[in-house]
């Protein structure tokens, strides 16, 4: 017999109300991400690092909502809200990137270390960064994962609408050996720990190296304010995350705020971003003006 995992423990009322309104969320998600990486990728003014790294944040939205809202959706029109073990250890996995952390060491190079930042990033330094940003927490995670996926599983209920690592493994039977799952656990803690406290630093040395100069203040306002917003976006989620009467209004809500906030923030706020969006609106605009404009200027010739 196939394991099973109650993903939620409540029906919800006005399951198609909710329904439309999750749907039409989820692809405000995709189009704002979407949207955005299309825009770094067929414009090559913006293939920069810095351009890079927020298309990588980005797909990662992408990827971890994924993970989420199909099977949320579901769950909504379902009577039954169950999940199979395989798919709870799928969407505990996928959810996980670096990108903030090497986001913060790009503006720490471009602001403090300008005359080494060319030639310190190249194209091969860039890829290296991203292939951190998803591989490393790919590996961590997997591993983990696969500790977690040996064990047997005597419950069945997550108080949760997300499956989280830490929580399968508390359903694991009182007999099961979970010590590699423990320190597997601790590792993580304190790779996720070093990994904000890096952040941290890098802004914290940031704001002192631009309170020097006005040309750094005004850099760090255009490029960093919105990547800083960013985090401490998802930093403010993660720590309220702890508080147990928060934790499933939380989880969600790490799930709605930051994949809309992320591009709307970057994209209104980066000059560059902005001026090809006002860009691409108005030739949109002025083709339409033009188009409804022949026929008159047919009928005076």
């Amino acid at each position: 017999m196939q394991e099973t995992v109650t993903a939620l423990s409540s029906s919800f009322s006005g399951r198609l109300r909710h329904t439309r309104f999750t749907l039409l969320y989820y692809c405000v998600i995709l189009f704002f991400n979407i949207s955005l990486v299309l825009l770094i990728v067929l414009d090559e003014s913006l293939h920069e690092p810095m351009y890079i790294f927020l298309s990588s944040l980005c797909i990662n939205a992408l990827y971890g909502t994924t993970g989420f809202y199909p099977k949320f959706l579901s769950d909504l029109l379902s009577s039954s809200h169950r999940i199979s073990y395989e798919g709870c250890l799928l969407q505990a996995f996928i959810a996980y990137s670096f990108s903030f952390s090497v986001m913060a060491f790009d503006r720490y190079l471009a602001i403090c270390r300008p005359l080494h930042y060319h030639s310190f990033m190249t194209k091969r330094r860039l890829s290296q960064l991203v292939c951190f940003s998803w591989l490393t927490p790919f590996c961590v995670f997997a591993i983990n994962v696969v500790l977690t996926a040996r064990l047997k599983l005597c419950g069945i209920k997550i108080q949760r609408a997300l499956c989280l690592n830490w929580l399968i493994v508390q359903l694991a039977c009182p007999e099961a050996d979970t010590f590699s799952n423990n320190i597997s656990a601790y590792v993580i803690l304190v790779i996720n720990v070093s990994h904000w406290l890096f952040i941290i630093w890098t802004y914290l040395y940031l704001i002192k190296t631009c309170v020097r100069s006005r040309e750094d203040r005004v850099k760090f306002m255009q490029t960093c304010v919105p990547h800083l917003t960013s985090v401490i976006i998802n930093f403010t989620v993660m720590v309220f995350d702890s508080m147990y009467f928060l934790q499933n209004f939380i989880t969600i809500e790490f799930l709605i705020i930051p994949p809309v906030m992320n591009p709307l923030i970057y994209g209104f706020k980066l000059t560059k971003i902005r001026n090809r969006i006002l860009g691409l609106f108005y030739f949109k605009r002025t083709s339409k003006l033009r188009v409804f404009c022949s026929p008159n200027k047919n009928r005076a010739k």
